[in-house]
This record gives C-alpha cells, sequence and structure tokens, in this order.
C-alpha cells in the first residue's frame, strides 16, 4: 500500500535508531542525484525570540534517519538558515536555500516572519513549506504553507474556549503583544471565540509590550474583576507576567498561555507561584511517557535535547515529509515533492489529535484539538486527558 494511502509513522528502535516503514513495499521507490535530498528551513534562532528547538529537532530527526540508511539509501542534508527575525535576512535566506543549495523543500522551520515575507517566493519556486511552528498569520492563508501544528490562532480560540467553558470563566481578558500582521489575525482568533461561545471578553487589549513593565496590564485585570487572563507571550513574558502578578498579590485569576508556556524553564522558574497556570499543548503533551510520544522520546534522548513542544514540532515536520518522500516513485526533486504533497491523503501521525492534509496549502486540513497542562509546584499534570476539540463556528 502506497504510505500516502495510509497512515504512517516512524518509530526509534532501542540501540538500533531509526526504523525504516513497516510493512510498506514501493514498485521502485524515491531515488535522488548524488545521493542526498536537501531540504531547507528559515527559523528565528537569534533575535527577538528564540525558535530554535523545533529546526534543532527536525535536524536531529534527519540525522538518526541518515544513520539507519535514509529514505531508500537517500540520505537528507538539512539545511537550518536563522532569519534573525529580520525579514532581509529571512529572504536572503530562503533564497539561498533555494537557488544555491536546490533544496526541493522546506520542514520543520519556526519562524516569526517566514511565511509572510517568503510564501510567494516558495509559491513561484514550487519548494512548498511544511513548518514545524507557523507562527506569521500568511501561514494560514499562503497555498505554499501547510504547517503541522494547530498553530497560534487556532489555540488562542480553543485556550479561549478552555477558560470559559471548561474552567467556567464569566469574565475572562485577553492581552496580547503585535509583531508584523499579527494583530488582525489575533482578532479574528478572539472573535471565533465570541461567536462559538456568543460570550464576551470583558477586555481586549493589543497594546502587550513585548518587554516592559506589565504591572499596569495585572492591576486594570484585577480591578476590573477578570476571572481569567490569556496573553500570547512565550517563556520569558509568561514568567514575568506571573511573577508580576505574585508580587502585586493577584489572587483569583486563571492564567491561560498558548505551547510557547509548556516548558521545563516555566515550570522551573515558577514552580512556587501559586498562580493557576494552564497551558495549551498542540501536540499529545510532551510530559507523558507514553506510546503516542514513544518515537519522539526516543529521538530527543538519543540526541540530548531538552523535551518540549517545540522540538515535538520539529519532529513532527520530520515524520511528515519523511513520510511524503518515501511513497515517491523515481527522482526526488521540488515538483516531485510539491506533487506528492498536493495529492497525499490525510495522514496520522500518534503524536497529533488529527490527521495531517497539506492538500492545496494553508488551512486545507487544519488541526483544531488541544490538550491542557497545569503548572502544580512545577510539575506539569494534564487536566484533558482526551482532546479538547475546538468546535466550529456556526
Amino acid at each position: 500500500m502506497n504510505s500516502r494511502k495510509r497512515a504512517t509513522w516512524f518509530g526509534l528502535a532501542a540501540g538500533a535508531g531509526l526504523i525504516a516503514m513497516s510493512g510498506t513495499a514501493f514498485a521502485a521507490g524515491p531515488t535522488c542525484d548524488g545521493g542526498t535530498i536537501k531540504i531547507g528551513s528559515v527559523s528565528t534562532i537569534t533575535g527577538p525570540v528564540d525558535f530554535s528547538a523545533a529546526p534543532k529537532a527536525a535536524a536531529a530527526y534527519f540525522d538518526q534517519l541518515n544513520e539507519a540508511g535514509g529514505i531508500n539509501g537517500c540520505k537528507i542534508e538539512y539545511f537550518m538558515g536563522d532569519d534573525r527575525g529580520d525579514p532581509l535576512v529571512a529572504t536572503q535566506t530562503a533564497r539561498d536555500l533555494i537557488d544555491n543549495e536546490k533544496v526541493v523543500v522546506m520542514a520543520g522551520s519556526a519562524s516569526l516572519l517566514d511565511c509572510g515575507v517568503n510564501a510567494q517566493l516558495y509559491q513561484r519556486s514550487n519548494v512548498l513549506d511544511v513548518p514545524g511552528l507557523a507562527v506569521d498569520p500568511v501561514c494560514y492563508t499562503a497555498p505554499s504553507v501547510s504547517g503541522v501544528a494547530p498553530g497560534p490562532y487556532v489555540l488562542s480560540t480553543a485556550m479561549l474556549y478552555y477558560a470559559s467553558e471548561e474552567l467556567g470563566n464569566e469574565s475572562i481578558c485577553a492581552f496580547n503583544y503585535v509583531i508584523g500582521g499579527w494583530k488582525e489575525a489575533m482578532e479574528g482568533a478572539m472573535a471565533e471565540w465570541e461567536q462559538i461561545t456568543g460570550k464576551k471578553l470583558t477586555i481586549l487589549d493589543m497594546t502587550l509590550p513585548v518587554q516592559g513593565d506589565l504591572t499596569p496590564y495585572l492591576i486594570r485585570a484585577r480591578d476590573e474583576g477578570c476571572d481569567a487572563v490569556f496573553t500570547n507571550q512565550v517563556e520569558p513574558g509568561i514568567v514575568q507576567l506571573i511573577n508580576t502578578a505574585d508580587a502585586q498579590g493577584i489572587e483569583g485569576i486563571d492564567f491561560v498561555f498558548l505551547a510557547s508556556g509548556f516548558t521545563e524553564g516555566v515550570a522551573t522558574a515558577l514552580k512556587d507561584s501559586p498562580q493557576p497556570i494552564y497551558v495549551g499543548t498542540e501536540w499529545e503533551p510532551y510530559t507523558l511517557e507514553n506510546e503516542a510520544n514513544s518515537g519522539w522520546r526516543a529521538m530527543i534522548e538519543k540526541a540530548g535535547i531538552t523535551p518540549s513542544a517545540f522540538s515535538q514540532a520539529g519532529y513532527l515536520a520530520g515524520e511528515v515529509i519523511t513520510s511524503v518522500i518515501s511513497g515517491i516513485d523515481g527522482e526526488v526533486t521540488n515538483e516531485s515533492v510539491a506533487q506528492a504533497l498536493r495529492t497525499m491523503e490525510p495522514a496520522t501521525f500518534p503524536i497529533a489529535a488529527a490527521p495531517y492534509l497539506f492538500g492545496e496549502g494553508a488551512m486545507d486540513g487544519p488541526m483544531r484539538a488541544t490538550k491542557v497542562v497545569k503548572l502544580d509546584g512545577g510539575v506539569w499534570s494534564v487536566v484533558t486527558p482526551d482532546w479538547l476539540d475546538l468546535p466550529s463556528v456556526n
């Protein structure tokens, strides 16, 4: 059976590295000029944030795949470009990978702005993009891009939904920071929650600083009676917000965050905080040592990578593109990979809530589910054993 026609996934066998597609046979299988398949990524590694965990995990995945013989004997050469959060650098990096390195596909990227800057280049070059973390709003409209995660906007709606429908909070307040074209997308995520629930946010403030004093925001939340506070901050901002809440003696507010807060760094930094802290995971919670996480966990342990939701993103992107390339009969080129992605059937991977589909790109096969974890004394505990499915707007 062709690997594009059924659920496929790769695991790590103890002491044997990455294993091949179990029970799958190909008439010819993928072939490669020079014995290598070149895959690229453009990520924000240095600059305003560090999203390197995703492409580093993808690189480790491909390293271990190569140790096991590659894909039908073809080894993966993986390029991890750093856009430094700079649009010009992002453009130059992508062009170099496509024009000079001749990558056939982009996979495992995690960038603040890659989609917005390079999506049209990917479309013109027929070099499609399977990001690990799709952050820029263009990632969810461009036909050349389809990420492996629900993404920050769907997850924002889902976490507001969890706060209102599962935690029972009646007065929910959102304080978001905005970079580039995020404002409209974040407002859309908030509006979708209002459409699904028929409720209204008590506060929607889009002026939260990336760096700066957060005290005025918390005082406003307290004074206006917020039961829950949602923000789209990443790890440093989350730690600062909770530390500020503790310093101000804030009580009675549930704090709700995105997967960027689901880290060992946050757990350690806030282990003594009394604040109720809830985070959406996007994938199977990385803290669970279960069958769904077995392949990813074996990979990161072998590579010495710190467990995190972002490393799961890179691993899953590696799984997806390996599965797709494994189903190609003939030479692996950007054209054959693009064709395989465009015509693939939904593919199921244990670490994800729903099947992955590239299709026509963008939101052709969006995942709309998450699990939620709560921080208790420096330990993440899963509070939704089953996937929390976000209802569609009626």
